[in-house]
C-alpha cells in the first residue's frame, strides 16, 4: 500500500480506509492480530482485513458491515486527525491545476499542517518529484513525518521544522512551485523567490482575510512577479428533486371528444430539477496566484 501507488491486496502495516457512510470515515492502521470498534461492531484485521482485496465489503460483530478502501489523498482528506484547519479537495484541485504541477515537479509548501494538500501534492508530482514542507510547529512536523513514512511516500518528501518567514526553505532555485499557507505570507515571498528555479516558476498564497491578501499582493509586486491573480473558489451543491408540471392547452381547430371518465383534464409532466442553495456557508479561502518572471 502507498498513497501514490495501488495494491489490490491488503496486508499487514497498510492504512486502509474505512467506509462507515456517505460522511463517516476513518483511517485503520492494519495489523496482525489487532481489532477496531465501529458502531456496527468489531473488525478483526487478521480475518477480516489481510489478505483481503481493497472495496470489499466486510461485516463486522454486530451484523453490520463497512467498505474497505484503497487510501487516496481524497479519502485522506476526510479521514485525517485534524491537527490544524485543513485544505479540502475543492481548493487543493484548483491549487494543483493553476500551480501547473505534474510527474517530476519540484515543490516547495508552508506550513505543512495536518498534511491534506502535502498528500495530494505527493500523488501529482510522484514518482520522480519532490516536496520540501517546511512546518513551524515541532510536534506537527514530527507527526507529518511520522505519516508520511507511514504512508511510504516519505522517499518523495522532507520536511523541516523551522520558521519560514525567518529561515525560508532551505533549497535555492530548485522549485517549480511554491505553496504558503501560513499568517503572514508576504514575510515569506522573498524566501519564495529565492527556492523557485532561476526563470519562471508558479507561487500559490491561501489566507482567509482580504488584508493578507493586499499585502501579499504589494509583497508579490515588490519582489517582480508578474501575472498576480485572487481568487474565491465556492462550492455550490444543487438539490436534486421531482417536480410534475401542467402541460399547456393551446386548444385545437377540430372538435375533439369529450374526455373519458376518470381522464384528468389537465394533463402534465413529470421531469426532474434543481434548485441552487438558498444558504451557501462556502468560503474557506482566498487564493492568489503569481508567476516568477522568466528574464
Amino acid at each position: 500500500m502507498s498513497f501514490v501507488e495501488y495494491s489490490d491486496f491488503i496486508q499487514d502495516g497498510d492504512v486502509a480506509i474505512v467506509y462507515l457512510s456517505h460522511n463517516s470515515v476513518m483511517p485503520v492502521k492494519v495489523q496482525q492480530g489487532a481489532q477496531t470498534q465501529t458502531r456496527y461492531g468489531v473488525i478483526r484485521h487478521s480475518t477480516d482485513l489481510i489478505g483481503q482485496r481493497y472495496g470489499s465489503k466486510v461485516t463486522c460483530s454486530k451484523g453490520g458491515w463497512v467498505y474497505v478502501l484503497h487510501p487516496t489523498p481524497e479519502l485522506w482528506t476526510v479521514a485525517l486527525p485534524h491537527r490544524t484547519q485543513i485544505l479540502y479537495t475543492t481548493d487543493i484541485a484548483t491549487i494543483t491545476m493553476m500551480l501547473e504541477l505534474k510527474p517530476g515537479s519540484v515543490v516547495c509548501e508552508s506550513g505543512t499542517g495536518s498534511g491534506s494538500l502535502s498528500h495530494a501534492i505527493l500523488r501529482t508530482i510522484a514518482p520522480t518529484g519532490h516536496l520540501h514542507t517546511v512546518e513551524f510547529h515541532q510536534q506537527r512536523a514530527e507527526k507529518v513525518a511520522e505519516e508520511f513514512k507511514e504512508h511510504r511516500v516519505d522517499h518523495l518528501v522532507t520536511v523541516r521544522n523551522q520558521d519560514v518567514c525567518q529561515d525560508g526553505f532551505g533549497v535555492t532555485g530548485v522549485a517549480d512551485a511554491v505553496f504558503l499557507d501560513i499568517p503572514s505570507p508576504w514575510e515569506a515571498v522573498g524566501h519564495a523567490k529565492a527556492a523557485l528555479k532561476k526563470r519562471g516558476g508558479r507561487l500559490c498564497s491561501f489566507s482567509p482575510c482580504i488584508e493578507q491578501v493586499q499585502r501579499t499582493c504589494d509583497a508579490l509586486s515588490d519582489h517582480g512577479f508578474e501575472e498576480i491573480d485572487t481568487l474565491e473558489v465556492l462550492l455550490r451543491v444543487h438539490e436534486v428533486r421531482t417536480v410534475s408540471l401542467p402541460l399547456p392547452d393551446f386548444g385545437s381547430d377540430s372538435e375533439e371528444a369529450p374526455p373519458a371518465v376518470g381522464a384528468t383534464e389537465h394533463p402534465s409532466v413529470t421531469m426532474k430539477t434543481t434548485t441552487p442553495p438558498r444558504r451557501m456557508p462556502g468560503h474557506t479561502g482566498y487564493l492568489t496566484f503569481a508567476t516568477k518572471p522568466r528574464s
